[in-house]
């Protein structure tokens, strides 16, 4: 089966094959990309006009076309330009999953314009920082978010607000309807494919989140490798049967429809499903948040054929009462990313959905999306495994003097290639530590096998993964201390059957000082957002054990403390 993986893989990546590679030079580091991949994201977007009348956007009752779809993406980027924003500037957007998420993306892209996601779970001290960290001409909120900003009249005063799904009639907003209306044709503006297509931020290791500086060429590449992850499998696949007319691109195109059911403002939404909808003319389906029995609903009455979220999502859909009353037959993948799924879910996706197979990637907002992709018979021969890395990478395992490891030993995984973000914005530091000579220090400890496998098995960075989201410790542990009763506190990752990882904290208090767990949440509520609140809170009574540095034993007090003491 391996020996046919790679007869598929030098066959797509030859030379004239549609996944031909080349060496560019990008921040002085010559790396691999796809040689036939588009410049881009405008002319990526541009490409999708093709699908015509299919169903693009949909939410609840809403329908909007391709052609709709495209209509009002020329009407928005004319608007920017006409209201100060010229290529170069940057667009911000803090909104839950609407449509609209998807038409302002693409209306920033394609005239050049940075769009910047921000997270719409944060409290409004987080969107105030990443508001003054960006600096963007414009920001879209829907109306929770605006709601925030209201609250901030001096940023206000400093940005154009464009509010979406609002009733509102603050002097201060333009609605969104005001963006869209109109039959113009999309503006003529040449966007280079280093320059910047988005930013996205993710937790900072010294307490603030860091803005990832996403490239075109990097998002244009990560879905090409999307693409090659089901060409090449398929392919390998009909090579074991011996199935010589089966053509696996034309399973692939066949109409496809999926379920948007992480936050775009990250890129597993955006760059990994909806890029590669739109790639293929598929639809997008939105949801207002999760909800396994009404994810079922869809699947049923949209032919959802890709559910990919995170892995408590795929496992409560196959575990829900109505799951085997519901019409799942259009679905053909099912897994997800942010986390790994267990060798369990595996098997259970695999012998629960008739129609689907289990998949998975490894990746992170610093590649852009994937790096790893591994799907159907190869996952399941190697549940554990993320897969290999995508042709445009270069991966290797380094030991901690930056020396790399023999195969099958264990080091830190670095990757370079095209997918590799440029760095931090305003992060000169943070970027240099992060990306050494165009490789990319993932943080994550793995192993490489003979095939080329790749298996994740621990982490290097101080960081709790909570249902995909990234909660580092110590921007958690700068909230926390900011209570003036606090002497003391750690932070660290406690298993969790539904989520991966749950927050947990020790803390030590200052002599005479007192603090209720429930205080402590409240006073976290308006510094950091909810997910990074600790569910589990220990309260010691003595000081924290440190090591010879002064570092507090993390390991030590997680193993050491009781779950059941904290509830």
């Amino acid at each position: 089966m391996y020996q046919e993986l790679r007869q598929a893989w030098e066959e797509l990546t030859a030379h004239g094959a549609q996944f031909e590679l080349e060496e560019v030079i990008f921040e002085g580091n010559s790396i691999l990309s796809y040689k036939n991949q588009v410049p881009s994201l405008r002319e990526f977007w541009l490409g999708s006009l093709r699908f015509g009348e299919r169903d693009y956007l949909v939410y609840e009752n809403e329908r909007l076309t391709y052609f709709d779809a495209h209509q009002q993406v020329a009407n928005v980027a004319n608007w920017f330009l006409e209201h100060g924003v010229v290529p170069g500037d940057r667009v911000a957007i803090a909104m839950r999953n609407y449509p609209e998420w998807m038409v302002a993306y693409w209306a920033c892209v394609s005239i050049g314009v940075t769009c910047v996601g921000m997270n719409a779970w944060w409290a409004t001290p987080e969107l105030e920082y990443a508001i003054e960290d960006a600096t963007p001409k414009m920001i879209i909120v829907d109306e929770e978010r605006l709601d925030q900003l209201l609250m901030l009249p001096e940023v206000v005063q400093s940005l154009h607000v464009i509010a979406v799904r609002s009733e509102g009639n603050d002097s201060q907003v333009t609605h969104w309807e005001t963006l869209v209306s109109g039959q113009t044709e999309l503006p003529e503006v040449e966007v280079l494919p280093d320059s910047d297509a988005c930013i996205f931020y993710t937790s900072g290791t010294t307490g603030r989140p860091k803005g990832a500086r996403l490239t075109h060429r990097g998002c244009v590449a990560n879905a090409m490798s999307l693409a090659f992850a089901n060409i090449v499998q398929a392919k390998a696949t009909s090579l074991v049967n011996r199935d010589e007319d089966n053509d696996p691109r034309e399973k692939i195109s066949e109409r496809a429809a999926a379920l948007i059911i992480t936050p775009l403002f990250h890129v597993t939404a955006n760059n990994c499903v909806a890029h590669s909808m739109t790639m293929a003319g598929g639809k997008l389906v939105h949801m207002y948040k999760w909800d396994p029995g009404e994810a079922l609903m869809l699947v049923e009455s949209e032919e959802i054929t890709a559910l990919s979220g995170v892995p408590v999502m795929s496992r409560e859909l196959i575990s829900h009462p109505n799951f085997s009353s519901t019409d799942t037959s259009s679905l053909k993948s099912v897994g997800g990313g942010g986390a790994q799924l267990q060798p369990d879910l595996v098997e259970k996706i695999e012998n629960t959905v008739a129609s689907a197979r289990p998949s998975t990637g490894y990746g992170m907002t610093e590649t852009s999306g994937i790096i790893t992709a591994i799907a159907a018979d190869f996952f399941l021969d190697k549940p554990e495994s993320a897969g290999p890395a995508m042709p445009c990478f270069e991966a290797q395992c380094f030991d901690d003097e930056g020396n790399p490891v023999a195969t099958g030993e264990l080091g830190e995984l670095w990757v370079r290639g095209s997918q590799v973000i440029r760095g931090y914005l305003n992060r000169p530091k943070e970027t240099s530590e992060t990306i050494t000579n165009g490789w990319l220090h993932t943080g994550d400890i793995a192993r490489i096998d003979a095939e080329g496998f790749i298996y994740i098995v621990d982490r290097k960075k101080d960081m709790v993964l909570r249902g995909g989201e990234n909660v580092f410790c110590a921007e958690v542990e700068t909230a926390i201390f900011e209570h003036n009763a606090v002497s003391e506190v750690s932070v660290f990752g406690v298993p969790d059957d539904r989520l991966g990882e749950e927050v947990g904290a020790a803390i030590y208090l200052k002599n005479e000082e007192t603090l209720t767990v429930s205080e402590l949440r409240s006073f976290l509520e308006n510094r950091i957002a909810k997910y990074k609140i600790p569910r589990y809170v220990w309260f010691t009574q003595s000081p924290l054990p440190r090591n010879a540095s002064g570092k507090f034993l993390k390991r030590e007090l997680r193993d050491k403390l009781k779950l059941e003491d904290s509830l």
